[in-house]
């Protein structure tokens, strides 16, 4: 049975290195998102950016995998980095995500927490592996951890500590989460690299700038060499 991988990105900047790695493609508009079809060694990719959010990743998410058939998906892009240890175009993949702008304290639940859901989803171990070796096939180092996603783009070190306390989360960006609860509902392996574009915070918004297109080629690539590794697994 042919493989049908779906890639996201949140930005058009998040997905151009692909188009610019694949070549050819068809296309198609659906719900206001472009989804990119692109045969690869004898897969099928299906490549969209979402647009920047949780509702908006949500949606293309949810396309992917009911329009398309998608059977795993990964997310590339780039992320503020929380962590100290974490340096500008150092390249994270996420173990847990969770929402971390969900605050239903007032009812007596941990924050992050939805009724009927959980704070963190886990993100696949088989692709978490598979990045892990293409990471070691290339000399990188792959750093791992916990991603924080919420509807903010966080420049201050108040919120940048309240992150970490709350979630022990190591970068912070927006679509992730919702992308990995979408694909947990419906039962499909899921994975998010992120680059480091920022430090999340008094420079965030000049650091975004100066670096998203250095991030995101690096975190496209890396992916575009698992999707290789995939082929042939």
């Amino acid at each position: 049975m042919e493989k049908v991988i779906g890639v996201m990105g949140a930005m058009p900047e998040e997905i151009a290195p692909f188009l610019e790695l694949f070549g050819t493609h068809t296309q198609e508009n659906i719900g206001g998102n472009v989804f990119y079809t692109i045969p690869f060694k004898g897969m099928r990719i299906v490549l969209a950016y979402s647009k920047i959010g949780k509702v908006h990743a949500a949606t293309t998410a949810s396309t992917m995998l009911l329009r398309y058939g998608v059977q795993q998906l990964i997310f590339s892009g780039v992320a503020g980095g929380l962590a100290p240890h974490l340096q500008i175009n150092d390249l994270l993949l996420a173990t847990k995500l969770c929402q971390a702008d969900v605050n239903l304290c007032a009812f007596g639940h941990p924050i992050g927490f939805i009724p009927e859901s959980m704070v963190f989803v886990e993100s696949n171990s088989k692709l978490n592996a598979l990045a892990q070796s293409v990471a070691q096939d290339l000399g990188i180092e792959l750093k791992s951890g916990i991603v924080a996603t919420c509807d903010q783009f966080i420049s201050s070190k108040e919120r940048k500590a309240e992150l970490v306390r709350d979630f022990g989360a190591d970068v912070v960006e927006m679509e992730g989460a919702s992308v990995g609860f979408v694909c947990a509902n419906f039962g499909v392996p899921f994975c998010v690299l992120r680059s480091v574009s920022d430090n999340a915070n008094g420079e965030a918004p000049q650091d975004f700038d100066r670096f998203l297109a250095q991030s995101s080629q690096t975190s496209a690539r890396f992916v575009f060499s698992m999707l290789e590794k995939l082929a042939t697994s």
